[in-house]
């Protein structure tokens, strides 16, 4: 079963209950990924890290040649 069929699914039951219809597949994931960030920015910086720019430095420290 696929995210469509669930939701045509859940649609159903909700109409037979007199509820309100479920959001649609896909409609608060980019939220749900700014939050992701947001607490893994938050993490770093209780634990004394840089919050921003993580990646480029890791990066810059495997790349030969420089420091």
């Amino acid at each position: 079963m696929n995210a469509l069929h669930q939701h045509l699914l859940d649609s159903y039951r909700a109409a037979r209950h007199a509820e309100p219809a479920p959001p649609l597949p896909g409609t608060h994931d980019l939220a749900v990924l700014r939050s992701a960030r947001d607490h893994r920015r938050f993490e770093a910086v209780l634990a004394g890290r840089p919050a921003a720019g993580r990646l480029r430095l890791a990066l810059r420290r495997l790349r030969p040649g420089t420091c």
